[in-house]
């Protein structure tokens, strides 16, 4: 390791070699995962803030709930367009570096919300604080792009859903705090949970820059960005984390007006029930991950949409029932499902791409440089695709308690959207194909049953 342009800057890194994982590199890239995973933790808790502080505006502030779902959604689409420079900012700063400047540009947002919280605030106002909460939803990107570039295939998947996972966990972790601030200091004190987080953005900054290393070998890549655009699988895959992330921050950010609007549970009420979804869909993230690298993510992610859409068809019974006991079972295995295929999708990214390098004909490590070459690319736009996905929820809500007074036609959609992920899973992943040989030699009738993509 040497310095260089001010900071720990690691000149070589081969991950894919078992002697180096083994000796250095596994050491390494575990202490900059557990430093991301703190910053990207934060992030999250920053970029899901409104859906903690519209839990605290009452009747005084002005704010109708059609607006509420509009100001929870601001964060969302910020979030998703900045996930593409913030992508890129990893190559040309550096892993470190830009976990440093991101997780301080958190004060932001926060300073801004602890100004505006308050009555008599303009709604227009309200959306531009909320607006610049969407930075929180950047670091995600940065923070999985850099941890792609420290593990080698095999470890992928693990890793990325523990990174994702950790981060996650900001969702119920903020809705916690809101819940502790309501039942004690009363739903007047918004401020205390943005005093909370002040130390603790200047802690993850000085942590990572103190602990986490630049890797050299990472550069940008224009090239990579416009090939990853190019490629079919780059969209394919958006739409399917449309369905699992998409999902997972949408319903983060609405859960707690939903069981205001439908179910006329009082913030307190709604508080003390919108964490247990969000956390358990963030502690089983790791767990798809680990299934995928498994059983191969395609498979994971196809059993996974069936299972969300069986789960929604519970909550559309429920919606319709008006059962809060039988709705709260299907929302929270929505949660824990959408968790699930965070973590099996996001291992599948890196796999295509290293399965088209192999179909290319390349081997060894030059098949390895293409694939993390163009996953690396991929994941921003992926994830900022994915990302989108939470706007749609919370428009859809909107839109559906707006026409009908129930949330029910949207979950109608969700349904839909899940059939059809489910279906382009399957046709695209994992549906037999053969391979231009003669089915009647017994090996061409064995690969002609045999997907595609099966190693993905």
């Amino acid at each position: 390791m040497r310095t260089r342009r001010g900071g720990r800057w690691i000149e070589h890194w081969e991950p894919e070699d078992e002697r180096f994982w083994a000796e250095t590199g596994e050491r390494v890239a575990r202490r900059n995962l557990a430093f991301s995973v703190l910053a990207e933790h934060i992030g999250f808790s920053i970029w899901s803030l409104w859906s903690v502080m519209v839990l605290f505006m009452g009747p005084e502030y002005g704010v109708d709930p059609a607006r509420k779902f509009f100001l929870v959604a601001m964060p969302t689409v910020v979030g998703a367009v900045l996930r593409v420079p913030y992508t890129f900012a990893v190559a040309r700063f550096g892993g470190r570096n830009w976990t440093v400047f991101s997780a301080l540009l958190l004060l932001v947002p926060t300073s801004a919300a602890a100004v505006v919280m308050t009555p008599g605030t303009s709604y227009g106002t309200f959306l531009a604080v909320a607006a610049l909460a969407g930075v929180g939803g950047g670091n995600f990107a940065s923070s999985m792009t850099n941890i792609n570039s420290f593990y080698p295939l095999r470890k992928k998947g693990w890793a990325l859903g523990l990174n994702a996972g950790g981060g996650n966990i900001g969702v119920p972790v903020i809705q916690l705090l809101g819940l502790l601030v309501i039942g004690t200091a009363g739903a007047a004190q918004p401020r205390i949970v943005l005093a909370v987080y002040v130390p603790l953005i200047v802690a993850a900054a000085v942590l990572a820059a103190l602990f986490m290393d630049n890797l050299g070998p990472v550069t940008n890549d224009t090239g990579a960005a416009v090939d990853a655009a190019k490629e079919r699988h780059t969209w394919v895959m958006a739409l399917l984390y449309i369905g699992t992330f998409g999902s997972f921050i949408g319903y983060s950010f609405a859960f707690g007006l939903v069981l205001q609007i439908q179910f006329a549970r009082t913030p307190l009420q709604a508080a003390s029930l919108t964490f247990i979804g969000p956390l358990l869909g963030s502690l089983i993230r790791p767990v798809g991950g680990r299934l995928a690298d498994r059983f191969g993510g395609a498979r994971i992610t196809l059993g996974n949409f069936a299972a969300m859409a069986a789960a929604t068809g519970v909550v559309i019974y429920a919606s319709t029932e008006r059962s809060l006991p039988v709705f709260l079972a299907g929302f929270i295995a929505l949660f824990v499902l959408s968790g699930l295929g965070n973590g099996s999708t996001y291992k599948m990214i890196p796999g295509i791409f290293q399965a088209q390098a192999v179909r290319r004909g390349l081997a060894g490590e030059e098949a390895a440089a293409y694939g993390r070459r163009l996953s690396g690319a991929a994941m921003g736009l992926i994830g900022a695709v994915g990302a989108l996905g939470g706007l749609g929820i919370n428009l859809a809500f909107r839109q559906s308690f707006a026409a009908t007074g129930s949330g029910t036609p949207a979950f109608v959609s969700f349904l839909v959207c899940y059939a059809v992920c489910g279906a382009v899973t399957w046709a695209v992943y994992l549906r037999p194909v053969a391979k231009g040989r003669s089915a009647a030699e017994p090996e061409a009738a064995a690969e002609a049953r045999r997907p595609v993509y099966a190693e993905v």
